[in-house]
């Protein structure tokens, strides 16, 4: 993939500790910040369907997860679900 590409990060709501169901993103800040280290342009994109996590490039899905598989504020460098989004992306192309 080359740098500089834009990302689609879906994401849609789940519920956390007890608390309501909501779209969230603290839980991507991690996955957003390996991608705009390798150079991409994320942009975020709320949608219905619960507890998941979808990244497109050109309108194709390369890559989901269960959001509550994301760790919670970090920089994802050493979250392994964060570094196997990275290289789905990377291989995209």
């Amino acid at each position: 993939m080359p740098k500089n590409a834009v990302v689609t990060l879906r994401y849609g709501p789940y519920s956390a500790v007890g608390l309501s169901v909501e779209h969230r993103t603290f839980r991507l800040e991690g996955l957003q910040a390996v991608l705009a280290a390798d150079g991409h342009q994320v942009t975020l994109e709320k949608m219905e369907d619960w507890n998941v996590v979808e990244l497109k490039v050109n309108e194709e899905v390369f890559f989901h997860c269960n959001i509550k598989r994301l760790g919670i504020r970090g920089d994802g460098k050493l979250d392994p679900l964060c570094q196997e989004a990275r290289i789905a992306v990377l291989n995209a192309y």
